[in-house]
């Protein structure tokens, strides 16, 4: 069954999604070449916590950490350990936190020094197919619109799109109907209502589309190995524009102090 929001939970959802774009930014200051993944880990939880709230995603439904950690092929899920980040990787980071009841949960895919021209082209095209994503995410619209437009992005860049993963709902809990997938068909499924907060995440792959399950039972990498790129931002269906309770601009001015030669891509 699908809630939708009134004004004040969505700005208690906006409280909690721009808790996360912060944790994000705070998280950005210290990637670098030789950084281990467990210790981004650490300084999120600790900025969660310092701003009295927890982190969504630690024991959600047995889930390790407080970050999905997830490196070049990985597509989502990784968890944070002893890995060191290296030159020329790239890492989706996914956070979320519940704060006064509500979740906030956003990604942002990391370049970690200089990378192949054509996997630039495929951060920049993922990022692209979120923006116009959200551009659907509009009164009287429907989830397929959304789900169109992030499919024709990428796969007119020549680009293939995860399909056994879905954007989602997002409320009281962290996961909600209606399921968000990043392919379909204009005007087809749920017809967009004002109040409906979605979190839009495209999740697009160099290579095929197909994904495999780590025997962690978490990670999800893609079959043939080659990179995978996510950006995640949570909106609420508003009129003639979609309201964006979350932002990149806290992490990508993080990105512009940050003196380890990341790059942003968008």
């Amino acid at each position: 069954m699908i809630h939708y929001k009134s004004k004040e939970e969505i700005e208690l959802l906006r409280n909690s999604s721009l808790l996360v774009s912060k944790t994000l930014a705070e998280v950005a200051k210290h990637i670098k070449p030789g950084i281990k993944t467990n210790t981004l880990d650490k300084i999120a939880e600790e900025f969660i916590r310092d701003n009295k709230a927890a982190p969504g995603f630690k024991g959600y439904q047995g889930f390790p950490a407080t970050l999905c950690i997830s490196i070049n092929e990985v597509v989502v899920h990784g968890i944070p350990g002893d890995r060191e980040l290296v030159e020329g990787d790239i890492v989706s980071i996914d956070c979320g936190v519940l704060k006064e009841g509500f979740y906030g949960d956003s990604a942002y895919t990391f370049v970690v020094g200089d990378i192949d021209p054509e996997i630039k082209k495929l951060l920049k095209v993922t990022y692209r197919s979120l923006f116009e994503g959200i551009d659907k995410a509009v009164e009287g619209n429907t989830i397929g619109d959304i789900s169109f437009a992030i499919q024709s992005v990428a796969e007119n860049a020549g680009f293939s799109v995860v399909r056994d993963l879905v954007g989602h709902g997002v409320g009281k809990n962290l996961h909600e109907p209606p399921e968000v997938p990043n392919f379909g068909k204009e005007g087809r499924g749920l017809k967009l209502h004002n109040g409906l907060v979605i979190a839009i995440e495209p999740m697009i792959n160099l290579g095929r589309r197909n994904v495999v399950q780590e025997k962690d039972k978490w990670t999800i990498r893609t079959a043939d190995r080659k990179p995978s790129a996510h950006y995640e931002l949570m909106i609420a269906v508003n009129g003639e524009k979609a309201d964006v309770l979350s932002t990149f601009d806290y992490i990508e001015e993080a990105l512009k102090e940050n003196i380890n030669n990341l790059v942003i891509v968008k």
